[in-house]
């Protein structure tokens, strides 16, 4: 219960979009709120770019990592030495 709780208070208060009265964000998947701020107004829009499309690589490489584990599970394939 305190999961869901916390849940739903990230996703009414804290992780807001446009769809619920916020200011719309820069791009798709903007969730700043102006509390937490990392410098993200301080870049370029050649290097913001750029992290963006770091961050889109990194989750599909997590993504691909993932989707092999779940394979070789189904499979039966040890991966580690030995059958272990």
């Amino acid at each position: 219960a305190q999961i869901v709780a916390f849940v739903g208070f990230l996703e009414l208060f804290v992780m807001k979009d446009s769809a619920n009265g916020a200011a719309p964000g820069e791009f798709p998947g903007d969730f700043r709120n102006g509390f937490i701020d990392f410098g993200w107004d301080t870049f370029t829009e050649e290097e913001k770019a750029f992290k963006r499309g770091v961050e889109l690589n990194n989750g599909r490489a997590a993504q691909m990592g993932i989707l092999a584990l779940m394979v070789h599970e189904e499979l039966g394939v040890s991966l580690w030495p030995g059958g272990i």
